[in-house]
């Protein structure tokens, strides 16, 4: 078994033993060293956001001291969600390692379909309504943000 995903799956049973969260667990490594472990705490924490992967990359970014986690890689119990593999995209992460699928955690009750979905253009989402607005003012801030000499892209 990869060390890896050892580690990976010892924060899963951390989240599932103390009852804080979903069976999901995750490392970010560098250099073939852990920098970053993190376990579903959604529930402890009252965070929707507080997925695994999120967790163990907040870690890994601090530790590191930049939100740029180029040349580390992720091992994950599961297939990121939607939310995570946002977050793992935009840290710049080089490579994920995932155990069970998208669809096995769909037969536990945690599916994603319907955001994939919506994100193919596929489906409206049915409880969520979205609308445009202010759009004029809105722009304010990006053309300030575009002009601005301390601005740093990521």
């Amino acid at each position: 078994m990869n060390p890896f995903m050892k580690a990976a799956i010892s924060e899963a049973e951390v989240a599932i033993q103390s009852g804080i969260g979903g069976p999901f667990g995750a490392v970010v490594v560098k250099d073939g060293v852990i920098i970053g472990r993190g376990h579903n705490e959604v529930i402890a924490n009252h965070d929707p956001t507080a997925h695994a992967e999120m967790q163990a990359i907040r870690e890994a970014a601090q530790k590191l001291g930049t939100h740029d986690l180029g040349g580390c890689t992720i091992y994950a119990t599961s297939e990121p969600c939607p939310m995570c593999y946002s977050a793992i995209h935009w840290a710049r992460i080089d490579k994920i390692y995932y155990g069970c699928s998208r669809k096995d955690a769909a037969d536990i009750g945690f599916d994603d379909e319907l955001i994939y979905d919506v994100l193919r253009g596929k489906a409206r989402h049915a409880r969520l309504a979205e609308e445009q607005i202010d759009r004029e003012a809105c722009l304010g801030p990006f053309k300030a943000w575009d002009k601005s000499d301390k601005k740093i892209l990521y």
